[in-house]
């Protein structure tokens, strides 16, 4: 009797430890989810059910669509890349900041159900523009785009950026170029596809960040993603720069690749009512079709020595990627 209650408490026990396993390794990295699988059978099986349910959606739930990871290349046995997901901008992150990925709950576990805020910071006293929208164009509104100070709803038809992804996506990678972003519809042309998200950084710590991934990426062992923008005011004598860094925390704009004759999408700086920050959000240029890639113009090149190759293989190709003078 006591042996029967002892195996009974055991498979409790063992029962218990493996629904814990369940929550706890989609916090893991890929290494760490690979070291912990090779332990037993129960956790391999987790942590392939973690694999499956990560590259069947980038996003984790935080878009509107999923959003998968695509790997056709035979011998290739990486099924996805690792970052934390933020569809809006955020502030400098931690860096032992962790983000559950892969667990059967997703929505809840990520608050996938709640959108972020799409503005870091809100201006008191920014001009109304009356609008009282719900789903159409506001006729005559002097804003770019509603935001905070606006009486309207995010139905507002001149909230086209605020409302997350609205086109379905998927990310492909290539032997050549690695992974890039990928229609998985036709996008008609001006659909807005995406906002670069990203940590929001000063320029100090931008050019320390740039130099530390220059390093990396030369080894290989890193694909940054550092946009810099340069915002010029209409009097011409001042620009504002923007820093988002999404390499490490982001969204499925950094996986967007550069092409020489400015590609598919343009990048528009956006200003909304209300708001302190700017935002960096990609319209179609032109119909995009189905399995298309998207890209852009990350800027002019200077062409070095040893700068990374660009792969855009368009009649205007420099050779290499445009690169920021820290």
């Amino acid at each position: 009797m006591e042996e029967q209650h002892s195996n009974k408490r055991a498979h409790s026990s063992g029962e218990a430890f493996f629904q814990c396993a369940a929550v706890f390794l989609p916090y893991l990295t890929p290494n760490e989810l690979a070291s912990i699988s090779s332990t037993c059978n129960p956790l391999y099986q987790i942590a392939k059910l973690v694999t499956a349910r990560r590259t069947s959606d980038a996003s984790r739930t935080f878009e509107n669509f999923p959003i998968p990871f695509l790997n056709p290349i035979v011998g290739d046995s990486q099924p996805y890349p690792y970052f934390l997901y933020t569809p809006t901008q955020v502030l400098q992150m931690k860096p032992d900041l962790r983000q559950p990925w892969g667990s059967d709950n997703e929505s809840q576990m990520c608050q996938g159900q709640t959108r972020p805020d799409p503005f870091l910071f809100r201006v008191e006293g920014g001009i109304d523009c009356g609008c009282e929208g719900k789903g159409g164009i506001c006729d005559n509104c002097p804003c770019m785009e509603c935001g905070p100070s606006c009486m309207c709803d995010f139905g507002c038809g001149n909230r086209a950026t605020q409302g997350g992804i609205s086109v379905e996506l998927k990310i492909v990678k290539d032997d050549r170029k690695g992974w890039g972003l990928r229609a998985a519809e036709l996008i008609p042309e001006g659909k807005f596809v995406c906002e670069y998200a990203g940590e929001l950084i000063s320029t100090k710590e931008s050019r320390q960040r740039q130099q530390k991934y220059d390093g990396l990426a030369s080894n290989g062992c890193l694909t940054p993603a550092l946009l810099v923008v340069k915002e010029h005011l209409p009097s011409g004598n001042v620009s504002i720069r923007i820093n988002i860094d999404a390499t490490r925390i982001g969204n499925v704009a950094r996986f967007i690749n550069h092409s020489c004759d400015g590609g598919n999408l343009d990048p528009v700086i956006v200003r909304s009512s209300g708001s302190l920050l700017s935002r960096v959000c990609f319209f179609a240029s032109r119909e995009i079709q189905e399995n298309e890639e998207l890209s852009f113009s990350y800027g002019s090149s200077s062409l070095e020595p040893n700068g990374q190759r660009c792969f855009c293989d368009t009649s205007s190709c420099t050779g290499f990627l445009p690169s920021e003078h820290t």
